[in-house]
């Protein structure tokens, strides 16, 4: 199904880059269905904004990705904020531990 994660009851590799997270998140959605959109340059974009945005029928989802030691930015911290304060979307920061919720979510 998801290439590179080990799906076994929660098991991950040892260490995923943030990057391979990110395609392993983009893959799942591609296969739920969901529209997804990432900006793959985005020096010339606003700063802190989410790194995915999903969209399904009724559903959109902005989503910040970070690797187990990745730290959101003030920034990017205003930016889901924000979103979330709109009420008609969903805002998500998901780390490579989260599998299990990536894939409840996104099903």
């Amino acid at each position: 199904m998801v290439t590179n994660l080990a799906c076994k009851a929660g098991a991950l590799l040892p260490y995923v880059t943030e990057r391979e997270f990110l395609a392993q998140v983009i893959q799942l959605g591609r296969i739920y269905q969901w529209g997804c959109y990432h900006t793959h340059d985005s020096r010339r974009s606003a700063a802190g904004f989410p790194d995915i945005v999903m969209v399904r029928l009724s559903r959109i989802l902005f989503i910040e990705l970070k690797s187990e030691r990745g730290k959101v930015t003030p920034v990017q911290q205003e930016w889901l904020d924000a979103l979330e304060l709109t009420g008609k979307v969903e805002t998500y920061l998901w780390k490579p531990s989260m599998w299990d919720t990536v894939v409840e979510v996104l099903r």
